[in-house]
């Protein structure tokens, strides 16, 4: 229920902003009208690290990891459950980097689960001396694939939470804590 509340959300915005008479897709045609993911980074000052989640649609998700890969995936029902986790951390570690205060940094990848229509995948930078004042974010997320996508990205620093969104062809933002 909560997803399908999710979905409906997004479209209902995604309509009064105007981009329901524009969505085209790049190469493929439109499974639906909607192209998003939704980022999530969060500072855990006890651990201090950064944690970082990625929601994408599954369909999204395995048409651009075959765009990419040339071969095609099954995200639901992987067949080298290895072999997936490589994939999906290779696509985003290239179309999702971060610096903290200027400084590029490594993720690390957690895993990935599927979730009714959405695959989130975990990913964490470790060891971070310090709550970051500056996080300088490239979100392609789906780019090859969809020109009308929306990356939205929710970062929470020291209690602090501040929101953005990318709209395809944008790739950078930048938050101040």
């Amino acid at each position: 229920m909560a997803i399908l509340l999710y979905k409906w959300s997004f479209l209902v915005h995604w309509l009064l902003t105007g981009y329901a008479s524009t969505a085209v897709s790049v190469g493929n045609p439109p499974a639906h009208p909607l192209y998003v993911t939704v980022t999530e980074i969060n500072y855990n000052a006890g651990d201090k690290n950064l944690e970082i989640s990625c929601k994408i649609f599954t369909d999204d998700f395995e048409n651009a990891l075959t765009s990419v890969n040339h071969a095609k995936i099954d995200l639901t029902n992987p067949k080298d459950k290895a072999a997936a986790d490589k994939r999906v951390y290779e696509y985003i570690k290239n179309n999702l980097q971060l610096k903290l205060d200027g400084k590029p940094v490594s993720l690390e990848f957690v895993g990935f689960e599927k979730e009714t229509d959405a695959v989130w995948s975990y990913l964490q930078v470790s060891n971070t001396a310090k709550a970051p004042k500056t996080i300088d974010i490239h979100n392609s997320l789906l780019h090859e694939s969809y020109d009308k996508q929306i990356n939205l990205m929710h970062v929470s620093v020291g209690g602090t939470r501040k929101s953005t969104r990318l709209d395809y062809p944008e790739k950078e933002a930048r938050l101040q804590f």
